[in-house]
């Protein structure tokens, strides 16, 4: 069969600037992660290195402050970059986004001091960063979590358990929502926790059916003892410091599963062209192409949901219930592509010898990760039509 390179994604981008990111991006993509990414999977390895050059390239801290070494890019910059690089390796994209994630803390609701102390390492000096909010016990219900940090003088002691944690046990700094107060949301509080702290450790890695270089893990926080200044925003806050992460955090869920459902269209149509049934390529029957029509319908409505959202975003404006659906809308395309393509591949597409059968175990995931679908589904509908009665 012919080899058909796949086009790039003909993007729009507000500056020059953007356009030379998001080339530098593909580049790096192309020689550094893309090679590797079936190998290293396989393997259950980790690219550490990978993420030292992304640091060096400027690319962990694109949406903040370049006062404190970020980016300045806008959101709808930053979410494209995620997209390349998912495209690439999904391990690599979402560990892009859960860094971001694990940063948002310190630089929207830490103080000058904090972060003139802390951002510049965490965003392009080479750190990695992990957000902990889940729990064995506390999910869906994350308000429920019983991580306890006790104040003792001038320090936090924080005890208990976080599980689901992406970069766990491999961080170099963790942003810990922990118990200091009374039941529910308002007895929560953010800490910003160094990953070589004393008392905290990592559990073994869990056994995931995808996405097997990026390390999941509990993180055990046994009498973790912090100073107040790493304290993040007020006593009592930590729960809101979260759920605004979170809604950020989702935008970067989506753009990743639509790099995801972009590499495996690209995949489906290379082989549907180049193979040949019936003395013609499988692209010239209409059953197959509708379904490459329909993936990539699916995908370029992901991309526009994701972009509309991070605009919102951009211009200060509410995107809450945007940025539900987009994870929403993307991670349920990106399922159904991947199985599309592993259906349009047919026995082939079920062997490791071709990246669909991965990327269809990696899609599933992001049904699942910084909120289930299903509480998208919830978010979306209490904007539509108010809370809950109870």
């Amino acid at each position: 069969m012919p080899d058909r390179a796949p086009q790039p994604v003909d993007r729009q981008l507000p500056t020059d600037e953007a356009r030379d990111l998001i080339s530098l991006v593909r580049d790096i993509a192309q020689r550094e992660i893309a090679p590797q990414a079936a190998e290293e999977e396989d393997a259950g390895r980790f690219p550490r290195e990978v993420f030292t050059l992304l640091s060096e390239s400027g690319l962990l801290g694109l949406p903040y402050d370049s006062e404190y070494g970020g980016g300045d890019q806008p959101y709808e910059v930053y979410l494209q970059v995620l997209e390349e690089l998912a495209a690439a390796r999904l391990t690599v994209g979402l560990g892009v986004s859960v860094h971001t994630l694990a940063s948002y803390g310190l630089a929207a609701y830490g103080t000058k001091e904090q972060q003139v102390e802390h951002l510049p390492a965490m965003l392009g000096g080479g750190l990695l960063g992990a957000y902990c909010l889940s729990e064995p016990s506390s999910g869906s219900d994350a308000a429920s979590l019983r991580t306890k940090a006790v104040r003792e003088g001038d320090d936090w002691v924080i005890t208990g358990t976080k599980a689901w944690i992406t970069h766990g046990g491999i961080a170099d700094f963790y942003t810990v929502m922990a118990r200091t107060g009374e039941e529910g949301p308002r007895g929560i509080t953010a800490f910003l926790v160094p990953g070589d702290a004393a008392g905290l450790s990592g559990a073994v890695p869990e056994k995931k059916m995808g996405m097997k270089g990026s390390p999941t893990a509990q993180v055990h926080f046994d009498g973790v003892r912090v100073p107040d200044e790493r304290r993040i925003g007020e006593e009592g806050q930590g729960f809101a410091i979260a759920l605004s992460a979170l809604d950020s955090g989702r935008l970067g869920i989506a753009a990743c599963a639509i790099g995801l459902g972009q590499a495996a269209l690209d995949e489906a149509v290379a082989y549907a062209t180049g193979r040949r049934q019936f003395g013609r390529p499988i692209a010239d029957f209409q059953g197959l192409r509708f379904m490459l029509a329909d993936m990539a319908t699916q995908i370029e409505s992901g991309r526009a949901l994701y972009l509309a959202a991070a605009r919102l975003r951009d211009a200060g404006r509410p995107f809450a219930k945007q940025a539900a659906m987009a994870k929403l809308h993307c991670t349920d395309a990106a399922m159904k592509v991947t199985t599309d393509a592993v259906q349009i591949l047919g026995g082939y597409g079920y062997t490791a010898d071709f990246p669909v059968e991965r990327y269809m175990r990696e899609a599933k995931v992001l049904q699942i990760v910084e909120g289930t679908n299903q509480i998208q589904r919830m978010v979306i509908a209490r904007h539509l039509a108010g809370p809950e009665t109870r």
